[in-house]
């Protein structure tokens, strides 16, 4: 089915997207996708430098009648986050993408489909294979690992990039300028634990799925169920009215998605189980029908299992439960200066409780940096209180929007020159790697756009076609209107 694709129009785009999406890239594991953009650009007889991290660099000289032109970077991410549906078979370390046209949308069967931030990178393959498409002298730079702590953008070196003028091709609303965004922190609370032997004579596997998910900074502000707080939720609530053991816990996956998946083991008594059912019957109707705006599909399963070899102890049991609860999770403050922008919030990203271990993953994010780190320590503050070790890694810093900047001007004038409507000029409550990038480029002016991309990472993702062109011809125009060199 990934002819449909090709056969798109811009059939360029479409093209190298299907070409990328052939060769698996997840993040951390880029080897393959860097040798593969690499030789891409070798193979158009243009300069290629692979950083030490693995940051591709790409030159392409102005066409005729653009030499004077300011010179300009193209910047995207390489990797793309890998998730698939519990019942998908699919192997994304050996499989390319399984893409599919329906209507105006391109998605893939059971995963994500890659679109973030592939969409971006293949518009920037299309424009250095061009042989017609006037542009100044341009740097394509293609980041790697930017979905799990953006360490291609930090270890980028000053001095390396030319361009006065940064466009990023990372935002995922076609309406949308962005030109600032929140920075981030991973929160992770670990430890071990004391075994208990299970107490009881029936055993259930407990399973929260079904959820929406999503992107845990772009959807945040949409009040999607968390599938870790909705486990949580059903475990305390049992143990308060029932003799209930935990033998696991294993919720979420990455740190920048919005859990949609959770399963548990627990041990109770025979005798107890009917009523067991019962009880999580009813508190299961009550929280779907909570979500059943953003969450439809959320469901909850109890089956019978093998009895686990251990549990956890009471008592670590209980402060564990509890810790969890009081975590912090979705947004933590609006924006009091930028309307209907989420300024600080935390995605409990991950629960894994098993073997005698712990190890609690959540992904916190603010535009300014005091409040990041205040959210950052009452969330450690909760898993301290249950003596769990606490670390604070991968900040990055946020991008501090500057809408007088030469860049903004220009698009959105053309924005609305072009589609009759004024664009939103925003910043997002998402990390970019503008913000990073800037720190070693203060001059730089930057700016971010994009097609509309609708549930990025996760298996919902989806391009729509008709957007994407008109991002293309919106990415056309602004190179043909990039103003000269600043004279000295």
């Amino acid at each position: 089915m990934n002819d449909q694709v090709r056969e798109l129009i811009p059939l360029a785009l479409w093209g190298h997207f299907a070409d990328l999406n052939a060769v698996p890239r997840p993040s951390k594991k880029e080897t393959r996708v860097i040798a593969f953009i690499k030789a891409f650009g070798e193979s158009l007889n243009l300069e290629t430098v692979v950083d030490e991290a693995g940051n591709v660099i790409i030159r392409k000289p102005a066409t005729s009648g653009m030499e004077n032109r300011q010179p300009i970077v193209l910047q995207s991410h390489l990797d793309m986050v890998h998730q698939k549906n519990s019942d998908t078979v699919f192997d994304f370390d050996t499989q390319g993408i399984d893409m599919y046209v329906e209507g105006d949308w391109v998605k893939a069967r059971g995963t994500t489909l890659g679109a973030d931030n592939g969409i971006g990178v293949a518009a920037i393959m299309a424009l250095l294979a061009s042989t017609d498409i006037p542009h100044p002298s341009m740097e394509a730079l293609f980041t790697i690992d930017e979905e799990t702590g953006m360490s291609g953008a930090f270890a980028l070196k000053g001095g390396l990039l030319h361009g006065t003028m940064l466009l990023n091709l990372d935002t995922e609303e076609d309406t949308e300028l962005t030109i600032g965004c929140a920075g981030g922190i991973d929160v992770t609370a670990a430890g071990v634990y004391n075994h208990g032997a299970p107490k009881g004579t029936k055993s259930f596997k407990i399973t929260v799925k079904g959820l929406t998910g999503g992107h845990s900074g772009g959807d945040i502000h949409l009040g999607r169920a968390n599938a870790n707080k909705v486990m949580n939720r059903i475990l305390l609530m049992l143990t308060r009215e029932f003799n209930i053991c935990i033998g696991s816990i294993n919720g979420g996956s990455l740190r920048n998605a919005i859990p949609r998946e959770s399963v548990a083991t627990i041990v109770t008594y025979e005798k107890a189980a009917p009523k067991l059912k019962d009880t999580l019957t009813a508190l299961v109707r009550t929280i779907q029908d909570e979500y059943k705006i953003t969450d439809p599909d959320l469901s909850v399963t109890i089956t019978t299992t093998e009895m686990p070899e251990h549990v956890l102890d009471s008592a670590f049991q209980q402060k564990l439960l509890r810790a969890v609860y009081a975590c912090p999770n979705g947004i933590y403050r609006m924006s009091p200066e930028i309307k209907g922008l989420v300024q600080s919030s935390n995605n409990l990203a991950r629960v894994v409780v098993k073997d005698g271990a712990y190890n609690i993953q959540c992904l916190t994010r603010s535009s300014v940096e005091s409040e990041k780190t205040d959210l950052a320590n009452a969330i450690g503050s909760s898993f301290e209180l249950m003596e769990a070790n606490m670390t604070y890694t991968g900040s990055y810093p946020g991008w501090q929007p500057l809408p007088d900047a030469p860049i903004v001007k220009l698009m959105s004038d053309l924005y609305l020159e072009l589609f009759h409507a004024p664009a939103n000029v925003d910043a997002v409550h998402a990390g970019l790697e503008c913000g990073i990038l800037g720190a070693n480029y203060p001059e730089m002016q930057m700016i971010s756009f994009g097609p509309n991309i609708f549930g990025a990472h996760s298996p919902d993702e989806r391009a729509k076609i008709s957007s994407v062109q008109k991002f293309w011809s919106f990415l056309l125009e602004t190179l043909k209107r990039i103003p000269a060199k600043a004279s000295h």
